[in-house]
């Protein structure tokens, strides 16, 4: 169980999970929500992305590019919620 952990191959099993959900998503749900959670699932994904990236001990600027996705994805989720939050 520790070599799961340490290895990152849990990582990879989320991120299939995730990738699945976003597909499911894209795919089948309709509606006024489906971008706001797709860009609130590409920001996790982009942090499971970068932490899997730590572990398998790849360089910098792959890691550097993963949170650069995580940043612009949650400042589209944030600008997404207060533009829908104005009056």
């Amino acid at each position: 169980m520790p070599d799961l952990l340490t290895s990152g191959h849990i990582v990879d099993v989320a991120l299939l999970i995730v990738a699945a959900e976003a597909g499911y998503l894209a795919l089948w749900r309709r509606g006024p929500g489906r971008t706001a959670l797709l860009i609130n699932l590409a920001s996790g994904a982009c942090l499971m992305l970068a932490l899997r990236l730590v572990l398998a001990g790849a360089p910098g600027f792959w890691l550097a590019a993963a949170l650069a996705g995580a940043g612009a994805a949650h400042v589209a989720d944030l600008w997404l919620r207060l533009r829908s939050a104005a009056p």
